[in-house]
């Protein structure tokens, strides 16, 4: 990488032989050449090829720009692997599916950089649609490696005034072989890690983009759900609070035949028992003494969807022989009402709690549970499926940016391992509100990496942490941390025996040392 880098060299003006034109010169390259180290370090595509694209625009002068690589050689439809420059994100999927197909075809297919003053006037392009329609003036537009052709670099318009020189063509030509090299290898990452999801297969059955990981023991769950998922029966969802059951649902909704329907939720603790049946079931005037208009229950505003009952094992048992009744006979009766009324709708119930041992209390029907179960669905927790805290963290921390317009932050190596060392006995809940509070507090920082500090504040030294009482997370990091430093120092920092001591593999030992940011005392 480095012998390129040097024949690498910024156009000189004759105004930069000034010393102050020399320094911009020489500072220019020393940021490109680290931002193209740092490009080269990258192992996922999504930022490889965010700031791919942003650094050949920089060196460009482009106003907007698209990058794309192909997954093989016979893939129909549109790319998998893109990203698009200096646009809204509004519109981002429509210039994505319209950006002046025919130039990039056109690279493509003669493996040839693509330069023209003006798209619109040029007799090769001009007819094309997308060009007519993104008004393409000055188009620069190079294929990434050659034969095969791994995608192209798309830039158009430039913020000065003329078109695009020769020595902008030859620095894009020479960019983008080298991120051949580069994308090549992502690519072969990336199908390693495809090869490697044990989730895959059912993937291709749902419409589950939102639920992330690839575990064994998600695939496990995402099987059932394709399984009951198309048929309309009863799905109780089980497993340890903040596992995913209300997202799980839904995914049971979407890719049931009742898509286009209502999907409508009930927490059923969090609602007095004097209300359940109401909103369960609704309201006719005179029901009760306030009771002057009909009001409509959740059972009817989801007629022909799907009513979620979440915390169901926290119905009243009253409410319980009503819902029996529903799902039984399909009919139930409104608060004040004398005659049935019908209903279609499909119930899906969740609970984090053994409604076995509920029944045995005498505090949940059997009868009701039996209804329910009819094809039960367990979540696990996050300590089941460790394999996932890794994908799950970055997604949170990439949802936590766009959802609050806070500029792009990644989560630092050290924050990652302290991520796969902490007890999360909050599921995948807890683990997404850590990152959101740590994307809050790097932002505010104006940091471009979230670290371990970011991620867990509360862990600070001993002599600094008021008398708050701790958490139970924070309880057993530091136990964790406390029992790894001494087996440490007991070892003389022999990380083999202390590995063999702790029944720990040495390299979760070293992950452990980095996550906790220990360090060997100096005799």
């Amino acid at each position: 990488m480095y012998a390129w880098l040097t024949l690498w060299r910024v156009p000189t003006a004759p105004h930069d032989v000034t010393p102050d034109g020399e320094r911009d010169r020489l500072q220019q390259e020393r940021d490109f050449y680290r931002s193209l180290l740092e490009l080269g370090a990258r192992d996922s595509l999504e930022p490889f090829l965010e700031e791919a694209l942003a650094l050949s625009a920089s060196m460009s002068g482009a106003k907007r720009g698209y990058i794309e690589l192909l997954e093989d050689q016979h893939h129909e439809g549109p790319p998998r692997f893109w990203m698009a420059h200096g646009c809204y994100d509004e519109e981002v999927e429509e210039i994505r599916a319209t950006f002046s197909r025919g130039v990039i075809a056109e690279a493509l297919a003669t493996g040839q950089t693509i330069v023209t003053e003006s798209a619109l006037r040029d007799p090769r392009f001009g007819s094309r649609n997308s060009v007519r329609r993104n008004r393409s003036e000055a188009v620069l537009c190079a294929p990434i490696g050659a034969s095969p052709t791994l995608g192209v670099v798309y830039l158009q318009d430039r913020h000065q005034p003329g078109p695009f020189s020769e020595e902008d063509r030859k620095r894009l030509e020479i960019f983008a072989r080298y991120l051949a090299t580069f994308a090549e290898r992502l690519l072969t990452l990336h199908r390693q890690r495809e090869a490697a999801d044990a989730t895959q297969p059912f993937r291709g059955r749902l419409r589950a983009e939102g639920v992330i990981g690839r575990s064994a023991s998600l695939a496990r769950v995402l099987e059932q759900v394709s399984l009951v998922a198309p048929l309309d029966v009863n799905v109780l969802l089980t497993g340890p609070s903040g596992t995913g059951k209300t997202q799980l649902a839904r995914v049971i909704h979407d890719n049931s035949p009742r898509a286009s329907h209502p999907f409508l939720e009930l927490n059923c603790a969090a609602l007095p028992e004097t209300l359940v049946e109401s909103e369960l079931f609704g309201v006719l005037p005179g029901a009760h003494s306030t009771a002057s208009r009909k009001v409509e229950g959740k059972v009817a505003a989801a007629e022909g969807g799907t009513l979620f009952l979440d915390e169901v094992g926290d119905l009243p048992l009253t409410s319980q022989a009503k819902l029996l009744q529903l799902l039984q006979s399909r009919e139930y009766f409104p608060l004040g009402g004398t005659r049935p009324q019908r209903a279609d709708v499909r119930i899906l119930a969740a609970t984090n709690v053994d409604l076995r041992a509920a029944v045995a209390r005498r505090t949940f029907r059997e009868d009701l549970l039996y209804r329910l179960e009819v094809l039960p669905v367990r979540l696990p927790s996050l300590a089941e499926r460790p394999e996932d805290l890794l994908e799950l963290a970055e997604y949170f921390c990439a949802s936590a940016c766009e959802q609050h317009h806070l500029p792009r932050l990644r989560l630092s190596p050290g924050a990652l391992r302290a991520v796969e060392a902490a007890e999360w006995p909050g599921n995948v809940r807890e683990l997404a509100h850590k990152v959101q509070a740590a994307v809050i507090r790097a932002s505010g920082e104006g940091v471009a990496r979230i670290e371990r500090r970011h991620l867990f504040p509360e862990a600070k030294a001993e002599g600094t942490r008021g008398p708050e009482p701790l958490t139970f997370q924070e309880a057993t990091r530091r136990f964790q941390e406390q029992l790894l430093l001494k087996t440490l120092e007991d070892t003389a920092w022999n990380i083999t025996e202390a590995a063999g001591k702790l029944e720990l593999s040495r390299s979760h030992i070293y992950n452990l040392i980095a996550a906790f940011g220990l360090e060997r005392r100096k005799p």
